[in-house]
């Protein structure tokens, strides 16, 4: 069992645990997620790793309610336990693992979108932790809806909040504050993004403008999280892809993204699963060569 050392409710709809679960601690790197599992008869819900303590042996997760599983998780309290806790899963950013000489040489900017402050902020960390820092721009619809906001405040080299409805910081959607940026004069050398699929889209269509390379999350569309359902396959490029096992991480540029939003979609229901395994056949699968589905 993995003990819940806190669960706090961050706005209306996002949730924020630490758990004990040393392994994962041990060997986590930002950009990576986790697997929980509730029960026995639970689903596997892959999350991404929001911070970490390798000597507390705690990692920090944060996610919202989509479907049955993640809504029970909502009813966890401090003192509660995870039947499982696998991981660390997928690759690692390259910005963390690439040469860091070349990285403090870069003019980084991260994009977070809602939710996606979470896997954003480990990364904004791990830089400012070995002498780089980077700008961040966090959006959301509302004021209320803005998570971590000191933490991230604490290690970025310029946060720029943005709202929506223009309740808090500036006012309309990140991608004007990415142009904002830009007619200020601020040069980017590569440019995360990860939040809504919506988000990364036009922010990697932004982003094309300026000719700044773009590296996105994909972790949004991953269901099963081992590469066994097929949810997060998707075209980067003219290859086939899958955020769990080749990702989560991507060239945003390569991506297709109205594709893996319609597959999204299909993918909700057990005809449109259905669909998709016969028009994609052997290609349907993550090839994890464990769960037969690729044969």
């Amino acid at each position: 069992m993995y003990s819940i050392l806190k669960a706090e409710k961050l706005n209306e709809n996002i949730y924020l645990m630490i758990v004990k679960a040393p392994r994962v601690a041990k060997h986590c790197l930002p950009g990576q997620f986790l697997i929980v599992k509730l029960d026995e008869k639970g689903e596997r819900i892959p999350l991404t790793i929001c911070d970490y303590d390798r000597e507390q042996g705690t990692v920090t997760i944060v996610f919202q309610p989509v479907g049955a599983s993640t809504e029970a998780m909502t009813a966890l309290q401090t003192g509660d336990s995870f039947m499982d806790v696998v991981g660390p899963l997928g690759n690692p950013s390259e910005l963390i693992t690439g040469d860091l000489e070349e990285t403090r040489k870069k003019k980084i900017l991260f994009v977070a979108g809602g939710v996606g402050t979470a896997p954003v902020y480990p990364q904004v960390k791990w830089l400012h932790e070995h002498g780089v820092d980077a700008d961040v721009i966090v959006g959301a619809k509302t004021k209320d809806l803005i998570i971590l906001e000191k933490e991230m405040e604490a290690v970025a080299g310029n946060l720029y909040i943005t709202t929506d409805d223009g309740s808090y910081g500036r006012s309309g959607m990140v991608t004007k504050v990415i142009e904002d940026l830009v007619a200020e004069g601020k040069q980017y050398d590569v440019c995360v993004s990860i939040g809504p699929m919506i988000m990364m889209k036009f922010c990697c269509l932004t982003t094309k403008k300026f000719d700044i390379p773009t590296i996105v999350s994909m972790n949004p569309i991953m269901v099963d999280g081992t590469g066994m359902c097929g949810a997060c396959r998707l075209s980067v490029g003219d290859e086939i892809k899958f955020a769990c096992v080749d990702g989560p991480e991507f060239d945003g540029h390569l991506i297709d993204f109205d594709e893996a939003m319609k597959r999204q979609q299909m993918y909700k229901t057990e005809e449109g699963r259905a669909l998709l395994r016969l028009r994609e056949g052997k290609t349907h699968h993550g090839g994890c060569g464990n769960c037969g589905g690729d044969n």
